[in-house]
């Protein structure tokens, strides 16, 4: 008699319920068990491909994470109290899928387990969906701030996805695995530098890096929104006529990245270049008219921008 060792990786494989059948097509999706989110409200077709907006739950944050200390008191209480925005912040977190052809690619990885007791939900939301970690093909990184990076591991520190192909633009890799990044950060954000070259030296010998301008993968175009990180990447997915993008953190707050895209962002590691950039994302956006899927915007994290009386709007679909 023969017995089959059980790895650490397929007990949480097998701990995964509700999983496609192995007769129905790959990648089917199930029916979402939890009624507060609808499948519907997190799915949007895009020609012959279809998006998919998952949740890795939401971030705590202070408003100075957020608002900027370049304005007065008095004119930021007075913003946030005509459009009943309250302190703390809570944005959720919108992790991407985007099934096409033999491809099921993800765009970041989420928080995983180690970052906010209020985030690392996605592989339970994985679960909920009926989609089988293993067969994501492809992992495409906005940034590596650890709600973006840190669900690259999973509860045993092996790869949580771990037959994909990885993709990162090269500056935000050689700012993260530098040397000198950390001794140059803010003691607050340090751990966020430990985190992410933990995590990135997992990948040093597989990791596919690109530029801006470049064809990722066939369909996906990485368009530069740096400030918010060195490489911060966002991602046009074209297919036949119809064209989203994947924004990341290049746009934050359903109303404040809007309405006021001129204020410097508390999050922005480089905050002139950051309005720089949001400011022209929100003119592309608004000229082409183009669908947007942003991280942090309420889920499922997709709109359109509008202009609306010489700033712009967060319209969601």
């Amino acid at each position: 008699m023969s017995f089959k060792m059980i790895t650490r990786r397929d007990l949480l494989r097998n701990s995964l319920v509700g999983l496609v059948a192995c007769s129905a097509p790959k990648f089917a999706l199930a029916t979402q068990a939890d009624s507060s989110r609808s499948v519907a409200g997190g799915k949007l077709k895009l020609a012959d491909s279809e998006l998919i907006a998952l949740s890795d739950g939401h971030l705590q944050l202070p408003a100075s994470f957020v608002l900027p200390d370049s304005i007065s008191e008095a004119e930021r209480d007075a913003f946030l109290a005509k459009h009943g925005i309250t302190t703390p912040f809570n944005p959720p977190l919108n992790v991407t899928l985007w099934q096409a052809d033999d491809r099921l690619v993800l765009f970041d990885t989420g928080s995983g387990a180690h970052f906010m007791p209020t985030a690392g939900q996605l592989l339970q939301d994985f679960e909920q969906f009926g989609i089988d970690p293993y067969d994501v093909t492809d992992v495409i990184f906005t940034h590596a701030h650890p709600d973006h990076l840190w669900g690259l591991l999973d509860d045993f520190d092996d790869l949580a996805f771990p037959n994909a192909s990885y993709y990162m633009n090269a500056k935000e890799w050689d700012y993260w695995r530098d040397k000198n990044t950390l001794g140059n950060t803010p003691e607050a954000r340090q751990s966020f530098v430990v985190g992410a070259q933990n995590r990135l030296s997992v990948l040093e010998a597989q990791i596919n890096l690109f530029n801006y301008g470049d064809e990722v993968i066939p369909g996906i175009e990485a368009v530069n929104t740096s400030g918010h990180t060195p490489g911060h990447t966002s991602f046009s997915i074209q297919r036949g006529n119809e064209s989203v993008m994947i924004i990341g953190d290049a746009l934050t707050h359903p109303i404040i990245s809007f309405e006021k895209a001129g204020w410097p962002s508390g999050s922005d590691q480089d905050r002139e270049q950051g309005l720089k950039t949001r400011l022209a994302l929100l003119d592309r956006l608004a000229t082409d008219k183009t669908m947007l899927l942003g991280y942090h915007l309420p889920y499922p994290g997709l709109g359109r921008v509008e202009r609306s009386n010489n700033t712009y709007r967060f319209v969601e679909v």
